[in-house]
């Protein structure tokens, strides 16, 4: 099933190098997506999820509108054409 994974320009430095982009994987479930993600660009996954696998504090995940936070985590199941976007978080003073 193809799912459409947004990536935002903070993270590209870590997988094509240009702007933001979007791109469809397989996956029934956020944590299916993410691999196939890696797949392409595997110096992505360090900047999302840590050691143990657990997506990072400051790493927001969203499908489509809804946080994976409310919706079962790296579990969340996922349907056709759903978008997943990773979402760090940007602070500055």
């Amino acid at each position: 099933m193809k799912i459409h994974v947004h990536v935002p320009g903070p993270l590209v430095a870590y997988a094509n190098g240009q702007g933001a982009f979007s791109l469809e994987v397989d996956g029934s479930t956020v944590q299916d997506a993410l691999a196939a993600l890696w797949a392409v660009h595997p110096r992505l996954r360090d900047r999302v999820v840590d050691e143990q696998g657990r997506v990072r504090p400051h790493v927001n995940l969203f499908v489509d509108r809804e946080s994976i936070r409310h919706t079962g985590g790296l579990d969340t199941p996922l349907a056709p054409e759903m978008t997943l976007s990773v979402v760090p978080a940007v602070s500055g003073g």
